[in-house]
């Protein structure tokens, strides 16, 4: 697992660098080797396994907002199912 923290908001930033250091993120169709498709399919991962577990920001007014959002049910029995191997 990796924690990441963009700072220039270009598009797909996370996921170009870790195609950058040889590490595509898990089922991305974009960047990643495709011979792992089927090993994919067979953990139960059917999207990228991309997920932002806070976002922080300042509203226009000057106020913080943070919202934090705990990883789903899909991507937990990803992870079990490669505990598993």
């Amino acid at each position: 697992l990796l924690e990441a923290k963009p700072v220039t908001g270009r598009t797909h930033q996370i996921r170009v660098h870790c195609q950058y250091v040889g590490h595509a993120i898990l089922g991305d169709d974009k960047y990643a080797d495709h011979q792992q498709d089927d090993f994919l399919r067979e953990i139960g991962l059917k999207r990228l396994f991309l997920h932002a577990a806070q976002l922080r920001f300042t509203t226009v007014n000057g106020h913080p907002v943070s919202v934090e959002a705990p990883l789903n049910d899909e991507l937990l029995g990803v992870l079990k199912n490669l505990s598993a191997e």
